[in-house]
Parts: C-alpha cells; structure tokens; sequence
C-alpha cells in the first residue's frame, strides 16, 4: 500500500552552490490540492502520446479538454533541440530550453510540479531536464493525472498561463552522457547500464528502432515495472530496491530507453532512492540502433562484462 507522502522519507537533493530544493522530488495528490494555490507554485502538464505503432504526437489537446486546476502545458516536442534532426526529443542547448521555459513562468523564486498521463515517463523526463540545467525546485506527481482522476480531484477546462519569468541555464556535469560516453562504459566493472524498455525490446523479441536488442551488458528494469500499474505511482522504496537490486551498488549508473522517458522515470526513481551518480542517456535506442558500429545484444543480459568488452566491434563516435 502506498504512504500518503513517500517524498518525505526519500528527502530532497541539494541545488547547486549549496541551496537545498525547497521542494520535496516526489509529491502526492493531496499534497497538491493542498498547495494548489501557492503563488510560486507552477503546474505543468509535460504528456506525451505515443501510439503502438510509435506515432508520437503532443499532449496538449488532451491539456486542453481538462487538466488539473492551474496547470500548463509544456511541449517537449518543442523542447527538443531544433537543429538535431533526424531523432525525437534530441538533448536542447541551454539556451533554447532557458527560453521555453521561462516563456512557461519557470524560473527563479518558483516551485514546480509535473504531472502526465503516461506512466509519469515524460514528468520525470522534464524533472530530469530541469536538474541538468540547474534547476532543483521541481517535484513529480506521484501517479499524475492517473491519480489524481481516481482520487476525484476537482478538473479544469480553462486555459492557463503564468507570468514569463527568467530561466537561467546552469548546466550541471555528469547528468546526461552521449553515445560514446555509453560505450565506454560497457565493461566498464564500476557502471551499470540499464534499459528502462520493456522485456519483449530488451531480449529483442520486438523490434522497435531499426534493430533489435539491447546495449551490451545492460539490464532490464523496465518503467512500467517501477509503478503500480492502476494508481501508475511509484512502488514503495523497498520495492524499487529489490527491482533495481544490484545496480545500487555500481559507482555509475546510465539509464537508458529509445528516446529519453522510461529512462528518465529510472533514473528519477534512483534518485530516490539515493544513488548519487545517476546520468541519463536521452539518445536512446533511437539514436544508437541507427548507428550500425555500436554494438546491440539480443537475449537476456550477458553477466561476464569483461568479455563483452572483448568481443566488441571498433565503433565511431
């Protein structure tokens, strides 16, 4: 059974130049309605739908219909970097997401809290985008719009909007790595790499980028195993460590999916759970299926790194 307010047992990560966050990672509903109307209080809806078929469209137009009292829209279709085709939801420059956000009323002297109405994968996504640019004072609802409608919480249909405010974009180092960083990681005895697909892409049964598989030496702690499936909250604290089991101990962790939102959710969970060197790789198995010098692993995870590191191709950067 889920606390009412996990977030304060987990406690809150120190800002950078030492302030403390003043807002917990992980709130619950009734935690919500509760500050609902603080001032300083941002509520930002950050959906993104994916079809079966990998359609992928924005989640205003659900934002639109109804949506939680007080809350915008963030589209992070949008917030992608504009010069880095071919792949989605591609890494922004500081400046570009400055902008965006601050065009949401995002900034300094606010508090915000992300919700979604997918698994909480694409809240911990914008959470993760805010902490690798310096922005600490942002939570995750637990179980987002799924909860909140189950809970019967009162709805919204009116279009909402905040005050621009001033972003300033303070990168942080060691939050996000890019291909090459991942793949001089694999055998790497202090990094744990984990794929946050489901099992069926894991093992490569479902081809879903170009090609099949996973990243060597990866292991499978799929997103949708870290929450309750009804509620779509996070599992208890003692649950994701048995989940995520010895992957706590590693120096490093890099999580991974196919463009940057179940690895996201993953690594917003470690971090709950206290890992200090948490990173993401938002390039996912979009970016490196399409790369046909990286190597990709099919079936379950091989447990001898050293010998994966062996056996792998000379791959570009």
């Amino acid at each position: 059974m889920h606390r009412s307010y996990r977030a304060i047992a987990i406690g809150t990560p120190s800002a950078p130049h030492g302030r403390m966050a003043t807002i917990a990672p992980l709130v619950a509903p009734a935690w919500l309605e509760e500050h609902i109307d603080d001032p300083d209080l941002r509520i930002v809806d950050a959906t993104v739908q994916i079809t079966p078929e990998l359609q992928i469209t924005s989640g205003r137009e659900d934002w639109r219909k109804e949506h939680i009292p007080r809350s915008t829209f963030a589209d992070l279709l949008e917030l992608s970097s504009p010069d880095a085709p071919p792949f989605t939801f591609t890494w922004p420059e500081p400046d570009w997401f400055a902008s965006h956000m601050g065009q949401l009323g995002v900034g300094e002297g606010t508090r915000v809290v992300l919700y979604d109405r997918r698994e909480n994968m694409w809240a911990a996504r914008l959470w993760w985008m805010l902490r690798a640019f310096g922005f600490e004072d942002a939570a995750v609802l637990d179980g987002g719009w799924t909860s909140w409608k189950l809970e019967k919480r009162r709805t919204c249909e009116q279009p909402c909007s905040y005050p621009p405010a001033t972003f300033l974009a303070r990168p942080r180092e060691g939050l996000i790595v890019r291909k090459h960083e991942v793949l001089a990681a694999i055998g790497d005895p202090k990094t744990s790499i984990v794929d946050a697909l489901g099992r069926k892409s894991h093992t490569g049964e479902v081809n879903e980028y170009g090609r099949p598989g996973h990243i060597p030496g990866a292991r499978n702690v799929s997103a949708w195993r870290i929450i309750d499936r009804a509620s779509q909250r996070y599992r208890p604290v003692d649950e994701l460590r048995a989940l995520f089991g010895n992957v706590l101990g590693a120096e490093r962790i890099i999580t991974y999916c196919g463009a940057g939102a179940a690895g996201a959710s993953d690594a917003f969970a470690l971090s709950l759970l206290g890992h200090p060197h948490v990173a993401l790789y938002p390039g996912g198995m979009l970016e490196w299926s399409a790369d046909p010098s990286l190597p990709l692993e099919i079936g379950e995870t091989v447990t001898d790194r050293s010998q994966v590191q062996r056996e792998l191709p000379h791959a570009t950067r």
